[in-house]
C-alpha cells in the first residue's frame, strides 16, 4: 500500500472570519444559548450570569454544615442563633487566640459556659490540650500568613475523656479567624 498523507480538515468557518463577524457569531451562540435555559432560571436579569457562589454582600444563611466549602463566607454572615444551633462546634478567636464567640455545641462538648469562656485564650485557658505545636502552631503560622486553612484530625483531652474530632480552622476574607470542629 503506498503511503498516504493524513485527510486534512477543512477549516472552521469561525476561524476565516473577521473580528467584528466573530463578535457577532458569538452574540448568536449566546442568545441561542439564553432560549434554552428554562424560563424559571435563577440567572440574573441583567445577563451577568455568575457561575460562583452568592455575592459576599447578599449572602443569606439557610443552614450551616461542617463539610460546606463556603463554610466561611456563612459563618461570617450568620447571626448568633444560627451560630448557636449548628451541629458542630464553632470557636471565633482573634489573631492572639482569645475567644470572641463559643457555640452551644462546643459548649456542651466541653462542658463550659460561653459566657465563662469569652475573652480568655482558647489555647492557653480554655483548652490547653491544644497549646502546641499540632493545633497552636497551624494557628499561628496560618494568621503569620494571613492565609489559615487547616484541616485535620485531634483529639481533645482537657477536662474531658479523649474525644476523637475533626477540626477546621480558617480566616475569612474579613480577617475573622474560625475554629469549627465535628466529634466522630
Amino acid at each position: 500500500m503506498p503511503d498516504q498523507d493524513p485527510p486534512t480538515e477543512e477549516p472552521d468557518d469561525r476561524s476565516i472570519l473577521d473580528p467584528a463577524d466573530a463578535e457577532a457569531q458569538d452574540a448568536s451562540a449566546a442568545d441561542e444559548e439564553a432560549a434554552d435555559r428554562p424560563s424559571n432560571s435563577s440567572a440574573p436579569v441583567d445577563g451577568n450570569a455568575s457561575s460562583g457562589p452568592p455575592s459576599d454582600e447578599s449572602m443569606e444563611v439557610e443552614s450551616l454544615h461542617f463539610e460546606d466549602d463556603d463554610l466561611g463566607v456563612k459563618l461570617r454572615h450568620a447571626d448568633e442563633d444560627q451560630l448557636d444551633g449548628a451541629p458542630f462546634g464553632i470557636i471565633k478567636v482573634d489573631d492572639q487566640g482569645t475567644v470572641e464567640f463559643f457555640n452551644q455545641y462546643e459548649s456542651d462538648l466541653s462542658g463550659m459556659d460561653p459566657d465563662e469562656v469569652t475573652g480568655r485564650n482558647f489555647f492557653t485557658q480554655v483548652a490547653p490540650c491544644t497549646n502546641n505545636r499540632l493545633f497552636r502552631g497551624r494557628f499561628k503560622k496560618g494568621v503569620r500568613r494571613g492565609e489559615l486553612d487547616e484541616t485535620f484530625t485531634y483529639t481533645y483531652t482537657y477536662k474531658m475523656r479523649p474525644t476523637l474530632v475533626d477540626v477546621h480552622m480558617f480566616r475569612d476574607e474579613a480577617g475573622n479567624n474560625w475554629i469549627t470542629v465535628q466529634k466522630y
